[in-house]
């Protein structure tokens, strides 16, 4: 199996104006487990004393998902670290000319200097060692190479492949990870700048990755993150994955998350949308009365949600023939076509569907002789 490496308590936090308090922590990180990730990196010991506590804290919840923290590759990170109790670590390192110059006086050979340092400390105590390649997707495949081949060396045990400003598109995705993933493990970190966060991250699972990064509602810096909820879901339904994805739980993260962040989610949002079970096209709910996989990927309540049949401007005689039969009305099928085009021009002229009372009263009013039951 895949695994589902989820930043939301680091990544997703580093989300403009968001701010996660200890206990706030405490329920993303449980609610994650209890959803199925299998690793959770929960902050940046480097912050200070209270960071510190918040993920020695969470790494003492006996979680079955693996505790992990993300550190830039220093000593003085790793040591900061070590004072959390943790058996995992990400060591970040820039890998594009841009951000090497940037953070690097010296270049690449200060690069290579604290990546060893830190690698060998961290492995000293044992830890599970992940690599974070920031920018891997404008920095040179020869220099990911060199950088790969030097952390395996050391010992490293994962390679993450980061799309850090969200440039790759699934084509691309698949053609760098299959040429890097036979060197190191690879982890994809994908960001959603131009809308293709959680496809790129499929598409580096494809390509032979074995891990990837999402946030919860795909929380995260400027346009986010691949979505945990998305992957989840793929992994389950796309992949063939065993996950059991437990509804009530995952519904109440969402909202868990959504609430700490201060946040909504778009009622279209995939997997946790509030409209995206309801069917209103008259087609659509015509197939769905006669089998409910006719226009759905998994049914509603894998994740906690329920089927709808609004009555709207584009619905036709069957879903009004189905909210009446619901109220027990016995509705004539002619009937219900005839009066289509009033119920079109009502909700054109107010934006707002029908409630099936309303519809009751309006097929009344203009299909008087229809014999009602009950």
């Amino acid at each position: 199996m895949k695994a589902i490496n989820d930043t939301t308590l680091r990544d997703g936090e580093q989300a403009p104006y968001v701010a996660f308090n200890t206990k706030e922590k405490i329920a993303i990180a449980m609610g994650l487990d209890a959803c199925g990730a299998d690793e959770l990196e929960v902050g940046i010991p480097a912050m200070g004393k209270q960071e510190c506590e918040d993920i020695a804290t969470i790494a003492s919840l006996g979680l079955r998902a693996r505790v992990m923290a993300w550190c830039r590759a220093h000593p003085k990170d790793v040591e900061a670290a070590l004072t959390c109790k943790l058996s995992a670590i990400n060591l970040s390192i820039p890998v594009s000319d841009m951000l090497i110059s940037v953070k690097y006086k010296r270049g690449k050979d200060e690069l290579f200097e604290n990546l060893e340092r830190a690698i060998a400390l961290a492995k000293r105590e044992g830890m599970f060692i992940n690599i974070g390649g920031e920018d891997s997707s404008r920095a040179s495949e020869t220099f990911l190479r060199e950088v790969i081949g030097f952390a395996k060396d050391l010992g490293a045990d994962r390679f993450r492949f980061c799309d850090t400003v969200g440039i790759l598109t699934p084509t691309k995705t698949y053609k760098i990870v299959s040429s890097l993933s036979h060197l190191l493990p690879i982890e994809m970190h994908t960001h959603n700048d131009f809308g293709m966060a959680t496809a790129n991250a499929i598409a580096g699972l494809e390509a032979g990755a074995v891990s990837v990064n999402t946030t919860v509602v795909g929380l995260g810096e400027r346009a986010g993150n691949a979505s945990f909820e998305q992957t989840l879901m793929a992994l389950k339904h796309l992949f063939s994955e065993p996950r059991i994805v437990e509804q009530q739980a995952l519904k109440s993260l969402v909202h868990t998350v959504c609430d700490a962040a201060r946040m909504h989610v778009s009622p279209n949002a995939p997997i946790v949308g509030d409209r995206i079970f309801a069917h209103e096209s008259g087609i659509h709910v015509s197939g769905m009365l006669k089998n409910d996989q006719a226009y759905e990927p998994f049914s509603p309540e894998e994740v906690g949600a329920t089927r709808e049949y609004p009555i709207g401007k584009h619905s036709g005689s069957a879903a009004l023939m189905y909210h009446l039969d619901a109220l027990g009305v016995c509705a004539l099928k002619e009937n219900c076509t005839g009066l289509l085009p009033k119920l079109r021009r009502i909700i054109t002229r107010r934006k707002v569907v029908l409630a099936p009372e309303e519809l009751r009263k309006l097929y009344t009013k203009y299909a008087p002789c229809t014999p009602s039951v009950g």
